[in-house]
C-alpha cells in the first residue's frame, strides 16, 4: 500500500529566510502537501511576503494567534504591534480573519486535528509540560473546534517548541517554529506518513524534521527596514530564549 507524506508548518512570524529553507527541504523530500498551523506574520521582518508565500504554497492555513490579532490592531497599540499591522495589505489582513479555527483529516484510520494553540482559542495556551487535564482538553470537541468524532492525533503550533507525546491511545504533537524556534535555534516542522482520507488502519508515522537556515542573512534584512525589537529578536534566533525571559520589555508576544 503505498503512503503519503503531508509537512506541517507553523510559526512562520515573517521569517523568509527559514520559510524558504523550510519549503526547500519539503519540496527537496518530495512531499507536494503543506498545511500550516497559523501565525504566519509578526514578530519577524517580513510579515507581508511570508503571507504570499504561505497562501501560494499551503492548501490549508488555520489562525494564529497573531493571525487573529494583526488585523485589529488599533492606532493606540505599541508602536512594534502597528509595525508589524502596517507590514500587511488590506487583502492580506481580510486573508488572516478569514482563516478557520481547526482542521480535520483522516491519515491511516486516524483522525487527526489540526489547530494553532487549544481547542479553546488561538489565543489559549498549552505548553509542552502540561497536565494531564490541559491534554485531554486539546482532544475534546468545543465551540471552537465543532461537534465531530473525537482525534486521535492533534498537532498545534504557538509555543515555538517541538515534541510528540502519547497517552492512553491518543497522541499530541507540537509541530515547533519555522521562523522563531524556542526550543533550540534551528527551523522545525512536522511530516505526516500514511493513508490520507484512509478509513482502514495502515502505517502511520510521525517525524519532526529540524531545518538550519541562515540566521545572518534574516537579521540584517530586520536591520535594514528597521523592524522594532530587532535586539531582542536577533537574541530569540540566535539562542533560542524566549524575549520574555531577556530582561527586556518589548510589544512582541509568541
Amino acid at each position: 500500500m503505498s503512503t503519503d507524506r503531508l509537512a506541517l508548518i507553523s510559526d512562520v512570524h515573517g521569517n523568509l529566510t527559514a520559510l524558504e529553507a523550510v519549503l526547500d527541504d519539503i519540496a527537496g523530500r518530495g512531499i507536494r502537501r503543506v498545511l500550516n498551523l497559523g501565525d504566519v506574520a509578526g514578530k519577524g521582518p517580513r510579515g507581508a511576503a511570508a503571507v504570499d508565500r504561505c497562501r501560494e504554497v499551503c492548501e490549508v492555513t488555520v489562525r494564529g494567534n497573531w493571525d487573529d490579532a494583526l488585523p485589529r490592531v488599533g492606532d493606540d497599540a505599541p508602536a512594534a504591534t502597528r509595525w508589524w499591522r502596517d507590514q500587511l495589505r488590506p487583502d492580506q489582513r481580510d486573508w488572516l480573519t478569514s482563516l478557520p479555527l481547526s482542521h480535520d483529516l483522516l491519515v491511516s484510520g486516524r483522525r487527526v486535528r489540526l489547530f494553532h494553540a487549544s481547542a479553546t482559542s488561538p489565543h489559549v495556551r498549552v505548553f509542552a509540560e502540561h497536565t494531564e487535564e490541559e491534554f485531554d482538553g486539546m482532544f475534546a470537541a468545543t465551540e471552537m473546534t465543532g461537534d465531530g468524532p473525537t482525534p486521535d492525533v492533534v498537532v498545534y503550533g504557538d509555543i515555538h517548541d517541538a515534541y510528540v507525546r502519547t497517552r492512553e491511545g491518543r497522541t499530541l504533537v507540537n509541530a515547533g517554529s519555522v521562523g522563531n524556534p524556542l526550543d533550540e535555534p534551528v527551523s522545525s516542522y512536522v511530516v505526516l506518513e500514511g493513508v490520507v482520507d484512509g478509513t482502514a488502519p495502515a502505517p502511520f508515522g510521525i517525524q519532526v524534521v529540524r531545518v538550519p537556515y541562515d540566521v545572518d542573512a534574516e537579521v540584517a534584512v530586520a536591520h535594514a527596514v528597521g523592524m522594532p525589537a530587532t535586539d531582542v529578536w536577533e537574541v530569540e534566533l540566535r539562542t533560542a530564549r524566549y524575549r520574555g525571559l531577556q530582561g527586556q520589555a518589548t510589544g512582541g508576544g509568541s
